[in-house]
């Protein structure tokens, strides 16, 4: 198992660590400690197999934003085998970067060739693409990329199943001779091994284990709100439960602090685990925790680390998670000893395109749901009220409370006297006031996503009869499905996100054998 660092231990700047501080990161995951380090410290090549998820952009991203001299001229040259990938590590980069002066785009076929040919111009410092419009771009000027210093093959493999070897070749043969590769896969087919024979100049190897992204014990939803309301939201889902037990996750240690200290203020039972917490704190807190005398922490991704406890009810993101094997290791901690647990994720409206990367790498469905509404958490608070009050009927006859409550019966209707009793007990907690309305939101679900259908030529399936399948089942229009591949045993399609998630759900129960008929296709 590789021992994880913290981005402090690295020796980045000053300016990088405020950023990545900023992001809620706390400590590296598995492949930027081993890669960090190696680019850091000097120049060199390098090949590296982690799967989809492990943060590899930052792991690569990080040391050469913080390390090169940009200039307006490209220096780092990414090459991604799809759109959606591109767009998505153009956007973890400028998420990372130290100036705001420095450039970063991604280009692809499919977006206007003269705003691509205008922002190279006017001077690009890092350009994420894909392999067709990066050589359409080189074609036209074949100096673009001569002064990289970077060249990065991020999914070597998934470039290889599709075809994009030749391209690959091409881009490295016609940029800056003196670059370095970095060679990024999750797996390593004897292709890319000889790809990597034939350009690396003796390269650094890092190899991550595969970790199976599973998630089939929990129940796996998602709410749209607004940053704002999701202390509101929060609320409403604890208290429509009868006993709720469950952690919170947080990006960072103030949003950890400040849910906590909200919670506590409404008056529920919450404790905070982060980073900042001691060592005996933490046992103490754990100690309150395990044994249910509070039933909600609130904690971020590496204080929760080493947490093994069973029967949680819920496990919250509060924030998204920054990667899939987050998600994964999140979730895991309900829906164990063979009990279903239920996940539930906050998603903003601007973070559509990470909860649908974590489906796509999970290869699962997040369903979409409602938050509680007020009037159905009163009723279920209702109901609590009335059970336990069942269950505690006839504890105390003979008692001063059978006194006191045979006092009433002579004085007042018996119905009356109880409503009174109920009110003056529970008014507060049954006051529909002490909630607040949360708004409507839509969330940005533009973007195309691939899938995977475990069915092909074999199976008497081409492209108008797969197409058919897919509408009866999903309900999805044709004219909504795109770029129909059928192969012997299998295919792929694109759609948009939102029919994406409709039809993924639409087959969540179908499978073949053991395999889901249909599911999301590794970017």
């Amino acid at each position: 198992m590789i021992e994880t660092m913290k981005f402090t231990e690295f020796g980045l700047s000053s300016k990088i660590l405020k950023i990545i501080d900023q992001k809620g990161f706390e400590e590296a995951t598995p492949i930027q400690t081993k890669m960090i380090p190696l680019l850091i410290g000097r120049d060199t090549d390098v090949i590296a197999k982690a799967q989809t998820g492990t943060g590899k952009t930052a792991a690569f991203g990080i040391p050469l934003l913080d390390k090169l001299v940009f200039n307006k001229q490209p220096k780092v040259l990414v090459i991604t085998p799809t759109r959606e990938l591109a767009i998505q590590v153009s956007e973890e980069l400028n998420s990372l970067k130290p100036s705001k002066d420095m450039r970063i785009m991604p280009v692809y076929g499919g977006s206007s060739m003269d705003m691509q040919l205008k922002a190279l111009r006017s001077g690009l410092d890092i350009v994420v693409g894909t392999p067709g419009r990066v050589m359409d771009h080189m074609r036209r000027n074949k100096n673009l990329f001569s002064s990289i210093d970077y060249l990065v093959l991020d999914e070597a493999d998934e470039m290889l199943s599709m075809g994009f070897i030749e391209d690959i070749e091409f881009i490295i043969s016609q940029s800056n001779a003196e670059k370095n590769i970095l060679l990024l896969s999750a797996t390593m087919p004897k292709e890319i091994v000889n790809l990597s024979k034939r350009f690396l100049k003796e390269p650094e190897r890092i190899e991550i284990q595969s970790k199976q992204l599973t998630t089939e014990l929990t129940r796996q939803i998602y709410f749209e709100v607004k940053s704002n309301d999701k202390l509101e939201s929060l609320c409403r889902i604890i208290d429509i439960e009868n006993e709720f037990y469950g952690i919170i996750f947080c990006r960072t240690k103030n949003d950890t602090d400040a849910v906590s200290n909200q919670l506590v203020e409404r008056g529920y039972d919450a404790e905070a685990l982060h980073g900042d917490i001691s060592q005996n704190q933490r046992e103490r807190i754990f100690k309150k925790f395990k044994s249910k005398n509070v039933n909600i922490l609130v904690a971020t991704d590496v204080a929760a680390r080493g947490i093994d406890v069973s029967g949680l009810t819920h496990v919250i993101n509060y924030s998204i998670p920054q990667d899939p094997e987050s998600y994964v290791h999140r979730i895991g901690r309900t829906g164990r000893a063979g009990l279903e647990g239920t996940a539930i994720t906050f998603v903003t409206p601007s973070e559509y395109k990470k909860l649908h990367f974590i489906t796509q790498a999970t290869k699962t469905s997040i369903e979409k749901a409602k938050i509680p509404k007020i009037d159905d958490v009163i009723v279920m608070k209702q109901n609590h009220i009335l059970t336990t009050i069942d269950v505690s009927v006839g504890n105390y006859k003979e008692d001063v409370y059978y006194q006191m409550a045979e006092k009433l019966m002579e004085e007042y209707d018996t119905k009356e006297a109880i409503a009174t009793l109920l009110k003056l007990s529970y008014n507060e907690e049954l006051d529909p006031n002490q909630y607040a309305q949360i708004s409507e939101v839509e969330l940005n679900k533009s973007g195309k996503a691939r899938l995977f259908i475990a069915k092909g030529k074999m199976d008497n399936f081409d492209k108008t009869a797969l197409i058919k399948y897919i509408v009866q089942e999903s309900g999805v229009k044709s004219n909504k499905i795109r770029d129909v591949r059928v192969l012997d045993k299998f295919s792929f399609i694109t759609v948009g996100f939102k029919e994406a998630e409709e039809i993924v759900k639409a087959f969540k129960n179908k499978k073949v054998g053991r395999k889901k008929i249909i599911e999301y296709a590794k970017n």
